[in-house]
Order: C-alpha cells, then structure tokens, then sequence
C-alpha cells in the first residue's frame, strides 16, 4: 500500500495566521480560491453541477504531538479526537464549503478556515442527503452551550 498522500492543490485565503482565522469556516463570508495543481485538473470536470464540496486539508502549521487540547468552549480538557482541534496526529482539515464559480483549475468558494497557502488532499461533492446525520450530538459541546462559532 502506498501510504504517502499527494498534495493536489493549495488553498488561498485572507487568513496569515490562526488567530485570524474564523472558528469554523462554515461561518465565514469571504469568498476564497482552491487552486487545483494543473495536472489534477481533469480531475474537476462536472464538479460545477456541485453547489457545495467537502474539502480535505493539510493543516501543516499544526502541533502534532498534542493529544489534550483545551476548546473555546469550556474549561475542561478534552482529547483531541473529541475535538475539531488543529492540533493532532494527523492533522486533516475538513471543511464543507459553498461552490461559486469554476474557472479551470480555480474554484471560488465560501465557508472555509484554512489558513493561506494551506496544502489541499482531496475535493470531494457534498450531499445532504448522503453525508448529512440527524440526531448528532456532542456532550460535552452541548453542556458548555455551543453554538458551533
């Protein structure tokens, strides 16, 4: 098995840093760029007939020997697996962002936290109906009185 992953794009934003960055991008308004690498290029085509895409993201500023990780939402310690923390093992960026033009290689989006020059992994068609879960919940966010910002 060849585990080593291909970096296929970067993503631009406004964002220099994390504390620039919204908490989550599904909250953000600006409008972004995904820069697919050109020899991943036809690898888009249809992917305008997507409103909106899961976008998969190297976050290569992140620690990654944290497993414990303090959330904005309480005080309490949590692991990093029950957390959308940055710092982790393994630090993949998920994001479900707003498709609003394809031109080539570049896709405009909206709804994204990854900072600029952020390595893209893979792009990905979002359905409500497929990928959308009712009845979620997280303890711990619910008893601190998260509202996802």
């Amino acid at each position: 098995m060849d585990e080593r992953l291909k970096i296929i794009g970067v993503i631009h934003t406004p964002y220099k840093t994390i504390e620039s960055a919204p908490y989550q991008g599904r909250f953000a308004d600006e409008i972004c760029k995904i820069e697919v690498f050109k020899e991943y290029e036809r690898g888009l085509k249809d992917i305008e007939q997507a409103s909106h895409l899961i976008v998969l993201y190297w976050l290569d500023k992140a620690n990654r020997e944290v497993l414990l990780e303090h959330t904005p939402h309480d005080t309490n310690i949590h692991g990093v697996f029950a957390t959308r923390s940055q710092n982790r093992p393994n630090p993949i960026g998920f994001s479900v962002v707003e498709l609003i033009e394809r031109k080539g290689n570049i896709l405009k989006i909206r709804g994204i936290d990854a900072l600029d020059k952020t390595p893209l992994l893979d792009i990905k068609p979002y359905s409500s109906e497929i990928d959308a879960a009712s009845g979620v919940r997280i303890g711990w966010y619910e008893k601190a009185g998260g509202d996802g910002r």
